[in-house]
């Protein structure tokens, strides 16, 4: 590696003070900054590591950056800081600002995974299992990574960020992160040792070891191979729906894939049996959520009565001894998390989950149909992006994607109606509270599903 090394932010308050200005104003116009309507009152220094010496024409920090919000310790952020003494024309938009005060001052800095080189010296940690710091970097024995790949930083909304280099892998960098294991390398290295060809397998990954106080590392960073000539899942469904073209192949193929991703994950990790005693606060949390997301959005507020009954339906049904069959899933499934190759098979990405959950409960066995129904809202949300709306669309890729799921889990989503029903709600509920505080325009998209959910005679 050719980086040079110094560690430890703890111990030089004085970086953080050179940024602490700056980092005010631009954390929080970050698509993944998850503390957004929250002024914040201060930062604290999990860990720094310098990867390029800040006095050559190039300096590059890694850090870990706590925020505090409401004078508590609130999320951590991983940054990757680039150092120069003035930023060329085409990295404008990676400005984070013009330092004033402390050991930076006179220089500018910028999110670095704009600039190349930066990112140049995260494969080759990657590529050698470098040790940099309080960095550490592992990788699969058999897969190879060629030095010299040329990166190219991904656009577009995501909530962590994403290089690619030469078509031959992609590099996601995890910017909200906490210590623990994290699903996003879990279970693609268990889909890998299962032999699951959907799942992209992790090529190399980074660990940033334990803050003070803590016991378990931060998984900061994976390497995978790049699907090239995928199509995204969302992007091809509008692109479908704009030709007038329906969407059923894809949706019965999509709806297989995810049946076989299900059944490797049952085979690799373990499987738990739910019945009243877990079943009852599940459904309990999901009427508290409900209860909230009405009280934020009144336009919900009509529909709640109805909405309660899939969940008190579902605690009565495991009252009366019914049991489920809980496993990993991918706890975050929509047609964006998905690829379709240019071979025309399908692949499922992005394991974390809802990053807004806990960790633990990310980690947690959960009923299948969790992912079903998060698919259903997101054909549901294409439709709904048709200009005009296509509902019949929506309905059609609905069935063919059970159907699909039906094929290869040998069970299909839909026989189950009560806990189907329960968990798609569910969504329903949380996008209604998502769409209402970041996207006002897009509210009548969960609104009309939440009309649909509460009506007596479901379809």
């Amino acid at each position: 590696m050719a980086a040079t090394v110094t560690v430890s932010g703890r111990t030089d308050p004085g970086l953080l003070a050179s940024l602490d200005p700056l980092l005010r104003e631009w954390l929080p116009r970050q698509r993944w900054f998850a503390g957004k309507g929250r002024p914040i009152t201060g930062f604290s220094l999990v860990s720094a590591t310098e990867l390029l010496p800040v006095g050559t024409r190039l300096g590059l920090y890694h850090l870990l950056v706590r925020t505090h919000q409401s004078a508590a310790p609130g999320d951590c952020y991983q940054l990757l800081i680039g150092v120069r003494e003035a930023l060329p024309p085409r990295l404008a938009p990676a400005l984070i600002g013009h330092v004033t005060q402390g050991p930076l001052t006179g220089r500018t800095v910028f999110d670095a995974l704009y600039d190349t080189r930066p990112a140049e010296v995260l494969l080759e940690a990657l590529r050698t299992g470098a040790r940099i710091g309080g960095l550490r970097c592992e990788r699969d024995p058999e897969q190879k990574i060629r030095s010299g790949l040329v990166p190219r930083r991904l656009t577009g909304e995501q909530s962590n960020s994403s290089v690619v280099y030469g078509d031959t892998f992609i590099l996601k960098l995890l910017r909200r992160v906490v210590p623990g294991v994290n699903p996003d390398l879990e279970l693609p290295l268990a889909l890998a040792r299962e032999g699951c060809p959907r799942v992209p397998a992790p090529t190399a990954w980074i660990y940033g070891d334990p803050g003070e106080g803590e016991s378990e590392p931060y998984v900061l960073a994976v390497l995978q191979p790049y699907v090239q000539g995928a199509a995204d899942g969302w992007e091809l469904a509008l692109r479908e729906l704009a030709k007038g073209e329906d969407f059923v192949a894809e949706a019965r193929a999509l709806g297989r894939a995810t049946a076989e991703v299900h059944g490797a994950l049952a085979r690799a990790l373990p499987t738990a049996t739910l019945g009243q005693a877990q079943i009852r606060p599940m459904a309990a949390g999901m009427t508290e959520r409900l209860d909230a997301a009405a009280q934020a959005v009144p336009a919900l507020r009509p529909y709640a009565p109805a909405l309660r009954t899939a969940f008190t339906a579902l605690a009565d049904l495991a009252a009366e001894g019914h049991t489920w069959t809980a496993q990993r899933v991918h706890g975050d499934l929509h047609l964006g998390q998905c690829l379709r190759s240019s071979s025309g098979e399908w692949a499922l990405i992005d394991f974390e989950g809802e990053p807004a959950r806990p960790l633990a409960e990310r980690r947690m066995p959960q009923p299948t149909v969790r992912d079903v129904a998060g698919m259903l809202r997101s054909f549901d949300y294409a439709a709904h992006s048709a200009d005009p709306s296509a509902p019949l669309w929506a309905h059609a890729c609905r069935a063919a994607y059970c159907s699909g799921y039906a094929e290869v889990a040998g069970v299909d989503p839909r026989t189950d109606p009560v806990l189907l029903r329960a968990h798609e709600t569910d969504k329903a509920v949380y996008e209604v509270v998502y769409e209402a505080r970041h996207r006002p325009d897009w509210l009548p998209v969960p609104l009309s599903a939440i009309h649909r959910l509460a009506a007596p005679d479901l379809p």
